[in-house]
């Protein structure tokens, strides 16, 4: 018996089976949708972190003051004073992979505007921490390394602020805010960035000249911190390896002596980031890959079912010369059918279900070709696998008594 015949003969008993079949078909349509739509929504949220911490700047890197502690360790205020100006001119002016560099100093505190007042924090920088951080000016201007010098009071403010101070729509350039008591004039407003992946506001910000913040704040001679970003992405590590080097020479770390300093890059944020969300998508992947395992025993039940009524058919075909192969192929084709089908169909539902999720919940997603490819080979194997054992058994079946059975 060829093939073609083989086919036709599954695809008759298939369609005098309808309802059985089509239920048969659930538990794979179900796992392969799930399968598809599960890792449609792992990768859309893995891009979409990607895509933020690339908006951050994904080739920058932070330097903060006193080692890393594990377990809340409380850090002493000598650590938290081991960053010095002399280490971001040293960054800014020895290093051969940054690109830009930028200190940083911050206070909390109340903004007050007429009769509004919004509790926020100010950020003391340098003009470069706009490129670092992939910020944009939107109206007005940034501040000038002549205002960094004479420690001017003036400010670039984000649009969270701004709708709390001016609710009425007024436009903020040219006004005068108060940050604990000290008047800023704003002299530009930055372009809107939303939330970022870990869902921090990041128009909730205001920025000032380093030295402002750094004396008429907060009267430190010390930075907080420093901001660099490194040429490109693929050389962050060596950035990285530069800074830490010459602030081990500035602040003569002797070799195995522990660093009073940590250096972390967007990279290391990234990488952690993504690994993550591999191992959640995997998960889900494997949740949803269940049903693909109970329908494959589903498809194994109705295989059974379908020998034991059938197995008068199946020793009157014997007995007028039809071989175990052909007896094999016949049921190991209906499997086949049943899984296919339910993969194709399972494929399409696991893509609009997809597109749905995107649609109506706003959730990031992305339909990868692979999954689609994958979850229909998968149900292919699984219909092969689950309808073998059974198929087998039917081939094997003594045609004498198959014609006796009852």
């Amino acid at each position: 018996m060829n093939i073609s015949n083989a086919i036709k003969i599954s695809l008759r008993a298939l369609t005098n089976n309808k309802m059985r079949a089509f239920l048969t078909m659930l538990g794979i349509i179900i796992g392969v949708a799930s399968v598809i739509t599960m890792l449609a929504i792992g990768q859309g949220s893995k891009i979409s972190i990607q895509e933020q911490i690339s908006e951050m700047g994904s080739n920058m890197i932070m330097i903060r003051p006193g080692a890393d502690k594990m377990g809340g360790v409380r850090q002493s205020s000598d650590d938290m004073q081991s960053i010095k100006l002399k280490d971001y001119t040293d960054i800014r002016d020895k290093t051969t992979y940054i690109s830009a560099v930028s200190p940083n100093v911050s206070s909390g505190g109340q903004f007050i505007y007429a009769t509004n007042n919004y509790p926020s924090s100010i950020t003391g920088v340098t003009p470069e921490y706009l490129d670092i951080r992939k910020l944009t000016v939107d109206e007005g201007t940034c501040f000038t390394e002549m205002q960094i010098q004479t420690s001017a009071k003036v400010c670039l403010v984000g649009k969270t602020v701004i709708d709390n101070l001016f609710p009425n729509g007024e436009d903020p350039v040219g006004k005068v805010i108060r940050f604990n008591k000290i008047p800023f004039t704003i002299i530009g407003t930055l372009k809107e960035k939303g939330y970022n992946s870990m869902g921090m506001d990041q128009d909730d910000i205001v920025l000032a000249p380093y030295t402002t913040v750094q004396k008429r704040v907060l009267s430190i001679t010390y930075i907080q911190g420093i901001y660099a970003s490194a040429i490109s992405e693929g050389i962050t590590e060596k950035a990285t390896a530069e800074v830490e080097n010459i602030l081990r020479t500035n602040h003569k770390i002797k070799d195995g002596a522990e660093d009073d300093f940590s250096v972390r890059s967007q990279e290391e944020l990234s990488t952690m980031l993504t690994s993550t969300t591999d191992l959640m998508t995997i998960l889900l992947a494997c949740i949803a890959g269940i049903s693909l395992l109970v329908g494959g025993i589903g498809i194994m039940n109705i295989m059974y079912v379908s020998v034991k009524e059938r197995t008068r058919e199946i020793g009157l075909r014997m007995s007028i010369g039809a071989k175990s192969r052909d007896i094999l192929s016949q049921f190991l084709i209906e499997a086949v059918i049943i899984s296919v089908t339910g993969g194709i169909i399972g494929v399409i539902l696991g893509t609009g279900a997809a597109f749905f999720v995107k649609m109506i919940l706003s959730w990031p997603v992305s339909v990868q070709v692979y999954s689609v490819v994958l979850s229909f080979l998968v149900c292919t194997v699984t219909g092969v696998f689950f309808g073998w054992y059974p198929a087998k058994n039917a081939s094997e079946l003594d045609p004498i008594e198959a014609l006796r059975y009852e």
